[in-house]
């Protein structure tokens, strides 16, 4: 099946008290009343790395629905306040009901996704569980809080789960979220007021020495030229250098017979390349592992 037949679903909601989009690959759109269809067995959630930006999973995710011969739903949900809401939405929600302490911070877009997945997901839904960079942390972090959730699978797209600080380009990285990101802003809401086309042709220039770059990635990035987006963006990120320091051995170990871990020789941090994996090796990870649905 070709892209262009694949069902699509975007929707924006308040999840946590912020802002968030859902990209959902598949006819079901809503799992807690499906309308007449039997609903799936099981459901693929993406869980993205930094910027949390559903867009640049939107290919990844379609090969996931037909290699699985369209059987089950594929969804990505954004991190917190990473995706520009439309016109007339509020990044963030008024209803201190549902408001999560801090969600744009690192801890926050964990309960985040929890918070999510209680509301989106049946209790009766077995999750693969699908995180990239950052996302693979948060997935560690969400099978240790939800022990009631029936995960599985959680497969580990190159994952920075330690020491990010530490790292070649956490060195560089540190500086300049944790004490001048605020030098950016200024910059971003200038480029802000650019025309989108000429916003796109933006980020093709800068993503030029990736290969096979999408229509999708380019229409996702323009989500980063609003101040806002960018900022929690950068926010998260510098949470993530000052916290994400040793692994933790125990929940790994403890979780080892649900977690599959893929890596490559380069990550790129703003999206991931279908082609930078092996989906052979995915699809038979899960396969393995679905045996029993």
């Amino acid at each position: 099946m070709s892209e262009d037949h694949v069902p699509v679903f975007e929707e924006f909601i308040y999840c946590g008290g912020a802002a968030t989009q859902v990209l959902k690959i598949g006819p079901w759109i809503n799992l807690q009343k499906p309308s007449g269809e039997i609903p799936p067995k099981v459901l693929f959630l993406i869980i993205p790395g930094n910027p949390g930006i559903v867009g640049y999973y939107r290919t990844f995710m379609a090969s996931i629905y037909s290699g699985f011969n369209q059987k089950y739903p594929v969804w990505a949900v954004s991190h917190a306040g990473h995706c520009s809401p439309p016109k007339g939405m509020d990044m963030a929600s008024d209803s201190a009901n549902e408001t999560i302490e801090d969600v744009f911070g690192l801890n926050g877009q964990i309960e985040h996704k929890l918070c999510f997945v209680k509301k989106n997901v049946p209790a009766d839904t077995k999750l693969v569980l699908i995180g990239h960079s950052i996302g693979c942390y948060i997935i560690l972090e969400m099978m240790k809080r939800a022990v009631d959730v029936k995960i599985l699978q959680s497969i580990l797209l190159f994952p920075t789960i330690e020491r990010m600080a530490q790292s070649p380009q956490g060195k560089i990285m540190t500086p300049l979220l944790c004490s001048l990101r605020y030098i950016v802003y200024m910059p971003l809401y200038l480029l802000s007021f650019l025309p989108e086309s000429a916003q796109a042709s933006l980020v093709k220039f800068v993503l030029r020495g990736i290969k096979s770059v999408d229509e999708s990635s380019v229409a996702a990035s323009l989500n980063l030229f609003r101040v806002e987006c960018a900022a929690n963006a950068m926010y998260m990120g510098s949470q993530e250098m000052l916290q994400v320091l040793e692994r933790d051995n125990t929940a790994i170990r403890r979780y080892l017979n649900k977690n599959s871990e893929l890596t490559g020789e380069t990550l790129h941090d703003c999206r991931l390349e279908t082609s930078s994996i092996n989906l052979s090796m995915l699809f038979a990870v899960i396969f393995d592992s679905s045996s029993a649905v």
